[in-house]
């Protein structure tokens, strides 16, 4: 049975890209290498618990001694361990640079000595920083404006290193923003959306006009099984939609669907090098033969529907004392 080791498989994409590869690969095995802080959450993927061909290790990506034996393993490595929100970035910048730059050589380091047949190193749009017009292709000048995207493309750097000194098979993937079901409620449509469920103010950064290119998470997971099978290692592949919305659009859509009133919406001071815009272009990839299937506005829905539906997934999420002092720390003193 041939295995592929998820690293950070129980974050938000991590756990979807599971679940869809389970579906789309059943006689695979999967394992799963977690160390479960905040956004890892065994509830993630609680439909897989107990179920032959499914492993779960706790365990953290920087901890070669744990991390070896299952890198051995694997045929395959798709790595989503990372701490990724550009607001806790701001408030604990180190454990970003550990994670994100001292975990990738881990597991490259991992990957050279034991062979490894693929690994999928899934990176961020946002190593590009603000790309007031136009898209930035793959051959772009990294230019990030957060601690969060400039550990991103540090673990990305890394990665190329040793994809050209090692041959280690690396491909890395830049993703525009993903949106679905099992994303923490500290991300931009959780948080809007779980706010207004339970009728408090929804805290929208500056003017609310910065632009994001959207993707449904599953939509993400199927261009990360189209490269496994046609992607070249030692490249990197954007992955994007062109669906580019405002803040301000996403919020205003997530009340509407809601049933919810725009007097909840408050406008807060924006945060620290807020970027104005993110755009990928993604032609590299689209001429292999990938395309997005889903549409924003259906998946929004379905998205909305899922949370509303699933309080008791986000209610222990939002109602723990980790997400509290977050939430103080970020947006509670901007509200006042």
């Amino acid at each position: 049975m041939p295995t592929i080791l998820v690293t950070g498989g129980a974050g938000f994409i991590g756990s979807n890209f599971v679940r869809y590869w389970r579906r789309e690969h059943p006689a695979w095995e999967i394992v799963v290498y977690d160390k479960l802080t905040y956004a890892g959450n065994r509830n993630n993927l609680h439909d897989l618990e107990g179920q032959p061909g499914f492993v779960f290790v706790q365990g953290d990506i920087c901890d070669r001694e744990q991390l070896e034996p299952w890198v051995a393993k694997a045929d395959i490595v798709v790595n989503f361990a990372a701490e990724t929100h550009v607001d806790r970035s701001l408030l604990a910048s180190g454990d970003f640079v550990r994670t994100d730059v001292l975990g990738v050589h881990t597991l490259m380091e991992c990957a050279r000595k034991h062979g490894t047949g693929l690994i999928v190193h899934i990176s961020t749009d946002e190593v590009y920083g603000p790309i007031l017009s136009g898209s930035a292709d793959e051959k772009a000048v990294l230019n990030p404006s957060s601690p969060y995207a400039a550990s991103k493309a540090g673990g990305d750097l890394l990665a190329l290193a040793y994809a050209k000194s090692f041959r280690v098979p690396v491909i890395i993937t830049r993703c525009c923003n993903n949106f679905g079901p099992y994303q923490h409620p500290e991300k931009l449509i959780p948080l809007m959306v779980t706010n207004a469920l339970m009728d408090l103010p929804l805290p929208v950064y500056g003017d609310g006009r910065q632009v994001r290119e959207w993707i449904f998470v599953e939509d993400h997971c199927r261009a990360l099984d189209f490269l496994i099978e046609h992607g070249t290692p030692g490249e990197i592949y954007n992955i994007g939609t062109g669906c580019e919305k405002q803040n301000i659009e996403v919020v205003r859509l997530i009340l509407q669907f809601l049933g919810k009133p725009e007097s909840l919406i408050r406008f807060v001071a924006d945060r620290p090098a807020h970027d104005r815009r993110y755009s990928v272009n993604w032609e590299k990839l689209r001429k292999l033969g990938w395309e997005p299937i889903h549409e924003f506005e259906s998946a929004l829905a379905q998205t909305v529907a899922w949370y509303r539906d699933n309080e008791w997934w986000w209610r222990q999420i939002r109602d723990s004392e980790e997400f509290k002092r977050y939430y103080e720390a970020n947006y509670a003193w901007r509200l006042k």
